[in-house]
């Protein structure tokens, strides 16, 4: 008997139905684990909603890409799109994130770039490896094959678009002719991507933020089109005004949510806490050899054991080494946060401002504060995200150019980029600690 698609009840996307392959894929450990890591990190502390985790979000990219490329292959049949393309790519959705830490950012934007930072290292690529790893201890190549896959090829292809680095051609896996198929999951050109039409809507309702920015409208207008001599993932000239929304959903998501001043100052005392018990946790890892918190991410067996539980089994361990780290965590408990001495605008470099900082505490202990740079755009960083869109219209679907800011509108933003300093007291007392931290 043929296995039948696996029907999922999603507070976002509704019933979705997911390819069987999905399924085993889901139904691994590799892939479970993501239940137990936190999709906005500390902001959970802030918005008592944001207890959604990797887990969903990554079965919503997946089922989105679908979405995409189903309505791509019905519009345009000359693309060539056929059932391994989508499969492929639905793959890449579902497994994009699979490289995520504790508290998701938190552990490759903070954590390890203070415990390891001779190491240059990325979600993104530990996603790949943790991939082959799943495909490898789950016996999936054989299963991949009898759905169709070709392996040798495939999995090169699927782990090349978790993470496109590489712009030039040849790529492994697929032909010139569906470059744009490279632009589904993680879109480096432009940032439009199912990975960010999934968390949008997903943060937004887990937030209780209103989501203005309506996907499956987009979807419903976009096309495959011939930009330079690559074909690239276009929209309909009318849709410019519902991607200006999009990236300014993304730019409240970040001011209101993601670079939250409380969840922040929780996030860098979770990273405290982690940095003070990293020699001290001992997680078992391939052959049995011990890693250290920050060495998990090197070993695929020991980092699959790694997700936020490790925050409780710090908090409630009795070992004398992990008490340190123990009363750092308490803190959090009680509400006891770093607390936020000021915020301010500035031009100049993160090392200038943590200089000034240092001389103007003159010979304090520099380690008693924490000074951080946020940074907030559409993006792109200070470019016009848009831009870098090809728009075609209703007389001509099969060619696109760029729209200017003129024939969109004159009230559009001048800047598309804003740089926000912080520094943050990790020494506070009750007195300190009468303001409003609970709030958002």
């Amino acid at each position: 008997m043929a296995e039948q698609n696996k029907v999922f009840n999603d507070p976002i996307h509704g019933h979705i139905e997911l390819h069987p392959l999905l399924v085993k894929i889901i139904d691994t450990p590799q892939f479970q684990r993501l239940r137990n890591i936190k999709q906005l990190g500390g902001a959970y502390f802030v918005y008592p909603g944001a207890s959604h985790n990797r887990f969903e979000h990554s079965i919503g990219v997946a089922h989105l890409a679908g979405q995409l490329l189903q309505a791509l292959r019905g519009k345009q049949p000359d693309l060539h799109i056929d059932d391994r393309d989508i499969l492929c790519v639905q793959i890449a959705g579902l497994c994009h994130d699979l490289g995520h830490g504790p508290f998701s950012h938190l552990f490759d934007q903070k954590f390890i770039p203070k415990a390891r930072p001779e190491h240059e290292w990325n979600h993104e690529r530990a996603s790949q490896q943790i991939f082959d790893h799943l495909v490898e201890q789950n016996d999936l190549r054989r299963v991949m094959e009898d759905h169709g896959l070709v392996p040798a090829d495939d999995l090169d292809f699927i782990k090349g678009l978790i993470d496109p680095q590489n712009n030039e051609w040849p790529r492994h896996g697929r032909p010139e002719s569906k470059a744009f198929l490279y632009e589904v999951v993680s879109n480096t050109r432009n940032k439009i991507d199912v990975d960010k039409w999934d968390y949008f809507a997903r943060d937004c309702h887990h937030l209780g933020m209103q989501n203005n920015f309506d996907c499956h409208r987009l979807i419903k207008f976009t096309r495959v089109c011939k930009v330079d001599g690559e074909m690239q993932i276009c929209y309909r000239d009318k849709e410019v005004f519902n991607l200006y929304n999009m990236f300014y959903t993304r730019f409240c998501l970040h001011k209101r949510a993601y670079q939250h001043k409380v969840a922040n100052s929780i996030e860098w005392m979770i990273t405290d806490a982690f940095l003070k018990a990293d020699q001290h946790i001992q997680i078992e890892g391939t052959g049995g050899e011990k890693k250290t918190l920050s060495e998990a991410k090197d070993d695929m067996v020991a980092y699959t054991k790694l997700t936020d539980t490790i925050f409780d089994q710090i908090l409630n361990s009795s070992s004398q080494d992990l008490q340190e780290a123990r009363e750092v965590l308490d803190r959090i408990m009680r509400r006891k946060l770093y607390l936020c001495l000021g915020e301010f605008q500035s031009q100049q470099p993160l090392d200038n401002i943590k200089a000034q900082w240092n001389e103007h505490i003159q010979g304090g202990n520099t380690d008693d504060y924490v000074v951080e740079l946020v940074t907030f755009n559409y993006g792109k960083g200070t470019n016009d995200p848009i831009q870098h869109v090809r728009f075609y219209n209703k007389q001509n679907t099969d060619a696109a150019k760029p729209i200017t800011r003129a024939e969109v509108s004159h009230l559009l933003p001048q800047q598309f980029e804003e740089k926000l300093f912080r520094i943050y007291t990790k020494r506070t007392n009750e007195e300190h600690l009468t303001g409003s931290n609970h709030g958002t």
